[in-house]
């Protein structure tokens, strides 16, 4: 299906503008482990998959993501693990009000498998422009 690991990252992408949290989870193995943005830990596509339709039904409802960089290191010919930059804009709170413009990095690790790359690991951070750490 998915011939590189930079092809699953932009379907990762992709599937997320469509708010498709089926095909989302589908880039997925069955055991993926997926670290979101406030350090929530889902560990199999069955969570990844109620999280994100959670998060298009309730707070992504208009969301748009648009990498802005991206970076693929083949760590064998079957891992390869991939660097984003995005920016998600119309977030909504849930009493419905705009949030602004998100920065996020996100970590992906790719695997080959007979049927092309699956995502095996994903890692979203925040990126807040001119601070060194959380405090």
């Amino acid at each position: 299906m998915y011939e590189t690991g930079e092809a699953v990252a932009r379907a990762f992408f992709d599937c997320f503008n469509a708010q498709d949290a089926d095909g989302l989870a589908a880039l997925f193995v069955e055991d993926a482990e997926f670290v979101n943005v406030v350090g929530f830990w889902w560990r199999n596509r069955r969570q990844i998959r109620k999280a994100h339709d959670y998060g298009f039904r309730r707070i992504f409802q208009n969301a748009q993501i648009e990498i802005t960089e991206l970076s693929t290191r083949a760590l064998s010919p079957d891992i390869h693990l991939i660097h984003t930059v995005s920016t998600l804009d119309e977030q909504t709170t849930l009493d419905g009000d705009e949030t602004g413009p998100r920065i996020a990095v996100i970590s992906m690790v790719a695997q080959r498998f007979d049927d092309g790359f699956k995502l095996v690991s994903c890692h979203n951070t925040d990126r807040v422009e001119g601070a060194d750490t959380h405090i």
